[in-house]
């Protein structure tokens, strides 16, 4: 059965840091891009970062480029998200993916979800 269970959301201020983990179990971790999504209230779930197999290589939506850092850690079955100098408009509940051998941004390509994890700077 496979899990994925996130950590580390809180209420922070603006321009605070925080890191999220993901601890992920019963699938072959190295063979899955592993990515992170956030749901704003009232609005879709929408894509924020993914790493690909190995760590080689990650893509970032536009609005986090340069503040959030995706990683992740096969012997741990970890991955993280490093988001520095949040904002406001970063509230949100943020799940993490797992998909399949190649990365993507779509949410509908990825086959296993957590249950989310609520983040919410305040202004």
């Amino acid at each position: 059965q496979v899990q994925l269970v996130e950590s580390g959301g809180g209420l922070v201020q603006a321009g605070d840091s925080l890191r999220l983990s993901c601890a992920a179990s019963g699938l072959g971790f190295g063979n899955n891009a592993m990515a992170w999504f956030r749901q704003a209230p009232g609005k879709e779930r929408a894509f924020v970062a993914v790493i690909s197999r190995g760590g080689d290589r990650t893509n970032y939506a536009d609005s986090v480029k340069g503040r959030f850092t995706i990683s992740r850690d096969d012997v741990k079955k970890m991955v993280y998200l490093q988001m520095r100098s949040l904002k406001p408009e970063d509230t949100a509940v943020y799940y993490c993916a797992a998909r399949r051998f190649t990365t993507s941004t779509y949410r509908d390509d990825y086959q296993f979800w957590g249950q989310g994890t609520q983040v919410t700077v305040s202004s």
